[in-house]
């Protein structure tokens, strides 16, 4: 039961953020914690302060963390407050004098005492208690009005019964209360379980703009459970009344001591003073340690100079916290840290949604962080630094890269006026180390045969793209296809935003060189176009040639280039498009190019998400590999210019080949054999070559599951392995003559038994 004694107000301020009426309370000099739902101290002040301010969106408290309730829960306290004022304004409920006549006056006490207590300040601080109360004393009012304790109270009793009816009867209007109803029986008042099940607040700590809904949403079902990076925990969990799934992400930064966030706040502080410059940003991993270093110290001299005891690893930790919250970029870097992330989203404005992912086994879920607007303009500033693009509302599009420990991301920024509700971003989140074809067969995105054969056309110089819907994995593949080229070749690369993994590339000993274009998008005057990039590779010398996306009238250059035979080493790109026929209307009908330009591409492969039959869930597969032969002039649709190698077969989930490869009908495979003496007019032999470097990759993909080692199938040991493939292959071949299918691969795999068993 609520007490009379009225509890000291906390200081607060209602503050204007956007389009948000927010109630700020300081709670710096209390004890207690700020938590509405475990203390009805808490309850009943802002019960008080929305009687005072009217309707808000967000109730937040600071005392070392800001700790905030949104709109769906503190309308729940606004709808009440209204009722609260109902009985007291309109239904005067507490004016019991006019009811009844002079002969009720003796009850009057008890009366108001029950409605003072039970009803009007149990509302403020504990409304399903209160509630309870009203039904309960209803019940007892019929029993008195069944054996009535003086003759007269039957009369004076009815009137009483009315009035608490008609309380309960408003009351029961309250979304809180029909939540709360299914479980009264038994129901204590001043138990706040459920109030525990309903108000979850977000929490931040103060160095930090992002906010974080700790606990766990009522009736959620763990799916999964793992961690991402030294200490992060993730949780995938499932609400009944959710389609998506959760994605409950725990990291270090929110399991800190009170003591440690005032160390981050102090330090921080001491950071903030230094202002990043572009060329910080161009050599960010340098900088990042530079940063660390700077920030290991700090957190040593203050810690000193309060008297607080920290060993190494508690100031390590102190230390990489501070810059993600300094020069990184808080939270997101956490999140691309987890491989099974592809896409970051964030809607605006920022703040009133938590972040969305798309995950690689759950699909779309929700998580439970949700950025502040001061951290999105924070990462807009570290964006046009790090890209030297600009972006305004002159320039509201943005288009980049990111790198940052553990991950690599594209970013797409949108602001006003393109996004009226101010800045946005979606992270296409890139693996740390480049896919390779042995990892694409082991999540059954392609078969050992498609890696074969893909293999073959990159050693043979064809010129291939790679079609697709977003989200496709078009990107991935083609790093993948990279990793195929032998590093005596040279490698030029042209792309609008860097995605490609030219740096793990350049680490693993290739010679690649990099070329960054005007973003047909964002349409920087600073950058070269495409077009003329293209141009420009081609007087770089004889290498293969990279297209990170063919967008725009750069295909024109491309596919001229091809035509004339100006490339002598494999071409390829990717492209969006959903199947080969949408590919050369692209090309053709929406760049512009030639139908006779058209013919240069050999290969289209086609990459699509396919669903399973609930719709939740979607799998990156290759769904089609054809090739575009020469002998069509308008349309090659209607006159078979498209034959199909390879296409998926959904009762199998496979990419099974066709009785064009099978049968040796493939005009391009064929022509790709021209140029090699033991393929030319052999097509037993470029079957069996194609066959070979299928075992090749299964093999690696077997070796590796046999080892239970995942290193095994990373670009590093693939490009190893495909070394060794090639200088055997030449070894067979300067001895009989031939690069005989057998005896290469039982070579290689003796190697490979051998490599594995010395280093792995």
């Amino acid at each position: 039961m609520a007490t009379d004694q009225k509890p000291e107000p906390a200081q607060y301020k209602l503050a204007h953020e956007g389009s948000d009426r927010v109630l700020k309370f300081d709670y710096e000099a209390e004890t207690r914690a700020p938590s509405i739902e475990d203390d009805e101290v808490t309850m009943t002040r802002v019960f008080d302060a929305l009687l005072e301010a009217g309707d808000v969106t967000r109730v937040s408290f600071l005392q070392r963390e800001e700790f905030s309730y949104d709109y769906s829960q503190i309308k729940l306290l606004s709808e009440l407050a209204r009722i609260y004022k109902k009985l007291v304004d309109e239904e005067n409920i507490l004016d019991i004098s006019g009811l009844t006549g002079p002969e009720c006056e003796r009850f009057y006490p008890g009366w108001l005492d029950f409605l003072r207590h039970n009803v009007l300040l149990g509302i403020k601080s504990d409304p399903v208690g209160s509630f309870v109360n009203i039904k309960r004393q209803i019940r007892e009012e019929l029993l008195k009005q069944r054996n009535p304790p003086l003759p007269e109270y039957s009369a004076c009793g009815r009137t009483y019964l009315i009035l608490l009816q008609h309380a309960a009867d408003i009351m029961e209007t309250s979304k809180l209360i029909q939540i709360a109803e299914p479980n009264l029986d038994g129901y204590v008042p001043g138990n706040r379980d459920i109030y525990r099940k309903v108000f979850k607040p977000s929490i931040r700590p103060l160095f930090m703009y992002t906010k974080a809904v700790t606990n766990y949403p009522a009736g959620a079902v763990e799916l999964e459970t793992y961690k991402v990076g030294e200490d992060s925990q993730v949780l995938i969990l499932k609400t009944p009344h959710d389609i998506r799934p959760i994605y409950h992400l725990s990291p270090p930064e929110f399991g800190l001591t009170e003591d440690k966030y005032a160390l981050l706040t102090e330090a921080k502080a001491v950071l903030s003073e230094h202002k990043p410059q572009r060329e910080e940003f161009l050599q960010i991993e340098r900088t990042r340690e530079i940063f660390f270093n700077i920030s290991r110290d700090l957190i040593k001299d203050l810690a000193r100079s309060k008297g607080l005891k920290l060993n190494y690893h508690e100031i390590e930790e102190l230390a990489r916290i501070l810059v993600r919250y300094t020069i990184g970029f808080g939270l997101i870097e956490i999140l691309l840290t987890d491989s099974n992330i592809q896409d970051i989203s964030l809607n605006a404005p920022v703040g009133s949604s938590p972040i969305s992912i798309i995950h690689a086994n759950y699909g779309e879920c929700r998580t439970n962080i949700v950025p502040a607007h001061r951290e999105s303009e924070s990462w807009a500033t570290k964006l046009r630094l790090i890209s030297g693009r600009p972006f305004d509302e002159a320039n509201p599009v943005l288009d980049t890269e990111l790198l940052v420990p553990g991950g690599r991301a594209r970013v797409a920024a949108i602001q006003q006026p393109l996004s009226p509700s101010g800045i946005a971003f979606a992270f296409r989140r890139h693996r740390e180390k480049p896919w390779t074809l042995p990892l694409f067969m082991q999540q059954k995105m392609l078969t050992p045969l498609a890696a074969g054969l893909i293999s073959f056309l990159v050693d043979n110089a064809r010129t291939m793209l790679i079609a697709g819907t977003r989200s496709a994995g078009k990107t991935s593949l083609l790093g993948a296809l990279m990793i195929e080229i032998m590093r005596s070749n040279r490698i030029l690369t042209v792309e609008d935003t860097l995605e490609l993994p030219i740096a793990q590339m350049k680490k693993l000993n290739y010679d690649i060189q990099s070329m960054k274009a005007r973003s047909v998008i964002t349409g920087s005057e600073a950058e070269l176009p495409a077009e003329q990039a293209i141009r420009t590779a081609l007087r770089l010398g004889d290498s293969a040639l990279i297209i990170g996306e063919v967008r725009s009238v750069e295909a024109r250059a491309l596919f001229e280039a091809m035509r004339v035979g100006a490339l002598a080493k494999v071409v390829a790109g990717t492209i969006h498009g959903d199947s080969p026929y949408s590919v050369f209307d692209r090309v053709v009908n929406d760049l512009g190019v030639p139908k006779t330009s058209f013919k240069a591409t050999d290969i289209i492969i086609v990459a699509n998400p396919v669903t399973d039959p609930s719709g939740l869930r979607s799998f990156r597969r290759l769904v089609q590999v054809a090739e575009v032969r020469k002998h069509w002039t308008e349309d090659p649709l209607a006159e078979k210019g498209f034959a199909d190698l390879m296409t998926y077969d959904a009762k199998n989930d496979l990419l099974a080949p066709t009785d064009v490869l099978l049968e040796g009908e493939s005009e391009v495979l064929k022509s790709a054999g021209l140029h090699v003496k033991e393929f030319a007019g052999n097509w037993d032999s470029i079957w069996k070559n194609i066959e070979l470097r299928a075992k090749v990759k299964q093999a690696i993909l077997d070796i590796s599951e046999k080892a239970g080692n995942p290193d095994l199938l990373e670009a590093p040991f693939v490009v190893k392995a495909n070394d060794q493939f090639h200088i055997i292959s030449d070894k067979v071949a300067q001895e009989v003559g031939t690069t005989e299918a057998d005896r290469v691969f039982a070579i290689w795999n003796d190697w490979l038994k051998q490599e594995v068993k010395r280093h792995f």
